[in-house]
């Protein structure tokens, strides 16, 4: 679905992703994992076309520079960390907006099966009955799921996640990628998550990519990627043994 060949971004003088390169297939659920100022965000950028660079990204065969802004929001969504919100729309207005790229021309309403994609987006986050309430009166975990829901309408193909459930409580957490996971089971889909979080890279990922500094340091499956040798040569620390503590303490 995805080929990124020899990827490089940079600010200046300075190199943030370094000749990286991976694939992504259908079904596949890739986290980017690594310490902070590992380049994970950059990338997703870069996928999204939010940043310049060098190299090829590849989506279903084509150079990704090729699509139009309007077929690539038919099949890429992004999901951020936060997302502002300045006017009044109400949840069932702001999932809409993921309908644009759907419409024929400018200023035309006309969105063949958009109506049922919003519905079907509000019933899968368990918005409906908050669909006429304003963004403004939503709670953090409300309207990260509002935003998810706007996603889901727009029904792209590809998924990019740059920490989305980073700020929310845990049962947010877990309804969030719980949510992505259902969405990821049918057909024709792959999503790329930046994560923090190892335990839920864990959970949900199907194969990971490992970074340090901008450069891969592993990629593959899972349980390839995060291995006690791999994870100590990136942070620096037994990162097993840690958690290992950290579960005890509810045993």
């Amino acid at each position: 679905m995805l080929k990124a060949n020899h990827i490089t971004v940079r600010y200046g003088d300075h190199t943030v992703v370094d000749n990286l390169s991976f694939e992504l297939h259908e079904g596949q659920w890739l986290m980017l994992a690594g310490p902070n100022g590992a380049g994970k965000s950059t990338l997703i950028s870069a996928i999204a076309q939010s940043v310049p660079y060098t190299g090829v990204i590849e989506l279903e065969g084509a150079d990704i520079r090729r699509y139009k802004a309007a077929q690539l929001a038919r099949k890429v969504g992004v999901l951020a960390q936060k997302n502002a919100v300045g006017y009044a729309y109400s949840v069932e207005e702001v999932v809409g907006l993921g309908r644009y790229a759907y419409t024929s021309s400018f200023l035309s309403t006309r969105d063949e099966g958009g109506r049922e994609q919003v519905e079907r987006a509000l019933s899968l986050t368990g918005l409906t009955e908050l669909r006429h309430t304003s963004v403004l009166a939503l709670s953090g975990g409300e309207l990260q799921r509002t935003f998810l829901a706007q996603v889901f309408a727009q029904d792209p193909q590809l998924l990019l996640l740059d920490e989305p459930a980073n700020h929310l409580d845990l049962v947010y957490q877990k309804h969030i990628f719980s949510l992505i996971g259902q969405w990821l089971k049918q057909p024709g889909r792959a999503v790329i998550s930046v994560v923090h979080d190892l335990s839920l890279a864990r959970r949900y990922g199907t194969h990971a990519v490992l970074l340090n500094e901008g450069r891969c340091a592993a990629q593959g499956d899972i349980s390839t990627v995060l291995t006690p040798d791999n994870l100590r040569s990136v942070y620096n620390m037994d990162v097993y043994a840690w958690m290992r503590e950290m579960l005890e303490q509810w045993q």
